[in-house]
């Protein structure tokens, strides 16, 4: 009886050590299993994200380019890109979203500026903490940024846009420009291009600009400053709208009005179609772009080549841009470097319908 009882006294302490074993294995592996998982997390955090941010909520040609801007990035990365729309136009709004990246932990940002100087000071934030900064369509400082994707040459916009004011008013007479924000920087850069051509070229000596206004990039602010130049300036020839939604704006209130008054500018093809021609009936004989898809697509290769270490934005590097080609890092002529799209592009009415259907 004393030997049975032993005999199961031992069978039930090898029975709990077995099951102890067991247990303190399961144990093992829901560690392991929950050490595995943050290490991922952790991968994934550091990886940052490229990130883009425009200049406000609302614009398509905003939208257009961060289209182009995530395709690439999912091409690169397999990831989705993270895109911002400020709610304003403006840098205090900027501001906000910049800071959230940083808090965030990105890897890159590449912003077209509300204002050249007044994001400064949270860009070199970003640039403390290892995040690679570039901008696009519209710049900041060259202390703010690594480097700057340029649609075109700004010499040659505002030349290109002297020459359409040229040609339409027949070479004489007064014609007003219809801008963004009063401290747009891709805006101000062109207009002062524009001023630049008048100054130094005699063939400009008979044109007269009579005002430079302020739509804000706001549809009903462009259409009211339309109306304003129409109304303070009998005598006007031409308005140049330098941004997509002033453009648009003013070529509805002058075709609407049958007005004598000519647009030129810079303007999507989808929202401008039924404003182009070189007749009475429509107020817009021609204008230029680039496209936006292909502005945020360069930004996009542009912070990969940044965040790769394959650029640092010194002028002379060079990198490969996918299907796009090859670019140069280039002097922009204000202290930092730029990396340039191409010339603008003139849509007329022999090639309207085709390019409406593209952007």
């Amino acid at each position: 009886m004393r030997k049975k009882l032993l005999s199961m006294l031992m069978c039930m302490c090898l029975t709990a050590a077995l099951l102890a074993g067991c247990g303190s294995k399961e144990d093992t592996t829901a560690s392991k299993s929950a050490d595995t998982e943050t290490a991922e997390e952790t991968t994934e955090a550091s990886n940052g994200g490229y990130a883009l941010v425009t200049k406000a909520a609302g614009n398509p040609y905003n939208e257009k380019m961060a289209e182009g801007f995530s395709d690439v990035i999912k091409e690169l990365t397999g990831t989705d890109a993270i895109i911002k729309h400020p709610q304003a136009a403006t840098a205090d709004a900027q501001i906000e979203v910049i800071n959230s990246l940083i808090s965030q932990g990105v890897s890159s940002i590449c912003i077209a500026a509300n204002d050249e100087n007044a994001l400064q000071a949270v860009l070199e934030d970003a640039m403390n903490a290892g995040i690679k900064v570039s901008c696009l369509d519209s710049k900041t400082n060259s202390d703010s940024r690594m480097t700057f994707v340029n649609q075109a040459g700004t010499k040659e916009i505002g030349t290109t846009l002297m020459e359409a004011i040229l040609d339409i008013t027949g070479g004489e007479g007064q014609f007003a420009i219809l801008s963004a924000t009063s401290q747009a920087t891709n805006q101000n850069a062109w207009i002062d291009a524009m001023k630049e051509a008048m100054e130094t070229d005699d063939k400009y000596s008979k044109l007269e600009l009579v005002e430079v206004a302020y739509g804000d990039d706001e549809p009903q602010k462009s259409t009211d400053q339309t109306q304003a130049l129409l109304s303070n300036y009998p005598d006007l020839k031409v308005i140049c709208a330098p941004t997509t939604v002033g453009i648009a704006a003013a070529a509805k209130v002058l075709q609407d009005q049958k007005s004598k008054v000519k647009l030129t500018g810079l303007g999507l093809p989808s929202e401008m179609a039924e404003y182009i021609g070189d007749d009475d009936a429509h107020s817009c004989p021609y204008m230029y772009l680039w496209n936006p898809i292909d502005v945020g697509r360069l930004g996009a290769y542009v912070s990969s080549a940044l965040v790769n270490g394959e650029i640092t934005g010194a002028a002379g590097e060079s990198f490969t841009a996918g299907d796009m080609g090859d670019y140069e890092v280039v002097d922009a002529g204000d202290g930092g470097t730029e990396v340039i799209l191409g010339a603008p592009f003139k849509f007329d009415p022999s090639n309207i319908e085709e390019w409406k259907t593209v952007y």
